[in-house]
């Protein structure tokens, strides 16, 4: 399944934009990405803290919550945000449930996962903070980033890509295949 991308050079937050593309009635899955984020979001109304270089993105998605439901989403893309990280890196990726990545103990990706129903159809929005190059400064945990895990620069195009790839394979999949078949497929690592 294709998705459509829409790249901003500056936005308050990747997921509102997503909100606002479904309530326009874009349905066809979207990925949003922008260099500069202004206002970030995490879980029950945390910051996210959007440092220029690193890579922002939500993408919009049409789903069943009868056939996967909230939570085994969040499950699975947890691990496939995982398996693109682990096809760069060869480093120990832990998760910390339900929604970061963590290297060392150190967080370095975070997942928010947001749900609209609009004309009779529930939409999921996964936005995904990835630190690449740098490692914001945050009081209640420790942050790092993949250049200080890997010791060189990012190119976030090249794992943008990776995202595109795995999703799409990920999207044809999610209406053929069970949960417990999704799971057992993604989370092999």
């Amino acid at each position: 399944m294709k998705i459509k991308i829409k790249k901003y050079k500056k936005v308050q937050s990747t997921n509102d934009i997503a909100l606002k593309l479904i309530n326009q009635n874009v349905s066809e899955p979207t990925l949003i990405t922008t260099e500069t984020q202004t206002k970030g979001r995490g879980r029950v109304g945390k910051k996210w803290i959007s440092k220029n270089g690193n890579l922002f993105i939500s993408l919009l998605f049409k789903y069943d919550p009868k056939k996967i439901n909230f939570k085994q989403f969040a499950i699975l893309n947890a691990f496939l945000v995982k398996n693109v990280i682990s096809k760069i890196t060869l480093k120990k990726i832990k998760i910390k449930w339900p929604n970061d990545l963590l290297f060392n103990e150190k967080k370095f990706c975070g997942i928010l996962q947001e749900v609209i129903k609009f004309d009779k159809f529930d939409y999921l929005i996964v936005g995904i903070g990835l630190n690449t190059n740098i490692a914001p400064i945050n009081k209640s945990f420790k942050s790092t980033s993949l250049k200080n895990i890997l010791d060189k620069k990012i190119n976030n195009q090249k794992i943008l890509k990776k995202f595109i790839i795995t999703y799409e394979k990920f999207l044809k999949e999610k209406n053929k295949l069970s949960f417990s078949d999704l799971k057992k497929k993604y989370t092999k690592i």
